[in-house]
């Protein structure tokens, strides 16, 4: 597995501009911009999960690996551009490159990750139904991501569990583990098994439930991004909804009126507030419970298909144990 990884992380690195290689200052600025969530590191989960996949269904590692960089590619401009709506201050341990070079700059980084990615995949010649489930995955993402950013902009707080369950199927499940299992099948010329659109979907929500979990519960240096900063951005995660729902009205009231606050007008002893609430009134926990509960419900169904060992079912494991 480990040899994947390096195949991997290499192949996306190869994929980039070289700043060395540039003519001037501009240039090389614009290739270390592009280059620079990538070289961050990360685990490289998603782009695995397809090599893997891919493997399983009889594809060699060479052909398997341009769609596995541009999957990648993929995470990096949405992260670039999730960042700059949520105001976001870090990512994988540093500043977020808004923060670090300006909003237009980092937007337009992410659009140029955008293009390559197409690139990387057309010039793979790989079949129309490949290009296609990239384009499904580029579709579902931005519709869970307007529905994420829509709540908080228009200060709604009359959503449900299933309201953030639909929200996360299209934003993070669907890319996460449905798409590189489905881009696996179809790379090495399958069609894709149904239970990878229930099973992977039900995986994939539990990984962003997890993810929320961390944001309240994690360290900052092994989370990587901003403890608690789906508090300080308003986020309607399944946890904020759940002490909606259930806590005093005396609680949800002051809580409401933190999340409703801009970022820069929150005050962070309140902040410290809900986030000392949500944990002491068990809403954590309770997310916990449930994402634990999917993940297990969905190993079990993917393990009709890969079996109950391997680097494929090993990898989904993973993949909800701590969100990266």
């Amino acid at each position: 597995m480990r040899l994947v990884v390096e195949a991997l992380r290499a192949y996306l690195l190869g994929c980039l501009p070289d700043p060395a290689a540039a003519l001037r200052d501009e240039e090389a600025l614009y290739a270390r911009m592009l280059r620079e969530y990538p070289e961050r590191g990360g685990k490289l989960l998603r782009g695995q999960l397809l090599l893997h996949t891919a493997s399983f269904f009889g594809a060699a590692l060479e052909a398997a690996l341009p769609a596995a960089a541009a999957l990648e590619l993929f995470q990096n401009w949405v992260l670039i551009h999730d960042d700059i709506e949520d105001a976001s201050e870090d990512r994988r341990g540093k500043p977020t490159l808004h923060r670090i070079y300006g909003m237009p700059l980092a937007l337009n980084a992410g659009d140029a990750l955008h293009a390559l990615m197409w690139r990387v995949l057309v010039g793979a010649g790989y079949p129309r139904a490949v290009l296609k489930e990239f384009a499904t995955v580029v579709e579902r993402t931005a519709y869970g991501q307007h529905l994420d950013l829509l709540w908080i902009q228009d200060g709604r707080f009359d959503l449900s569990g299933e309201d953030y369950l639909m929200m996360v199927r299209s934003k993070t499940a669907y890319y996460t583990a449905v798409a590189p299992l489905r881009l696996g099948a179809l790379v090495a010329g399958k069609d894709p098994h149904p239970v990878f659109a229930s099973a992977g979907e039900k995986l994939g929500v539990a990984f962003q439930i997890i993810d929320d979990v961390l944001n309240l519960e994690g360290e900052r240096e092994r989370y990587g991004k901003e403890i608690a900063g789906d508090l300080w951005e308003g986020k309607r995660t399944l946890i904020v909804l759940d002490f909606l729902e259930k806590a005093p009205d005396v609680d949800r009231e002051r809580a409401e009126r933190l999340l409703l606050a801009p970022r820069a007008r929150k005050d962070p002893k309140e902040v410290a507030w809900l986030h000392r609430r949500l944990v002491e009134f068990g809403s954590v926990a309770r997310a916990r419970d449930l994402a634990e509960r999917m993940a297990e419900e969905a190993l079990g169904e993917l393990a009709s298909v890969f079996g109950e060992d391997g680097p494929v079912l090993e990898l989904l494991a993973r993949l909800v144990k701590r969100a990266s």
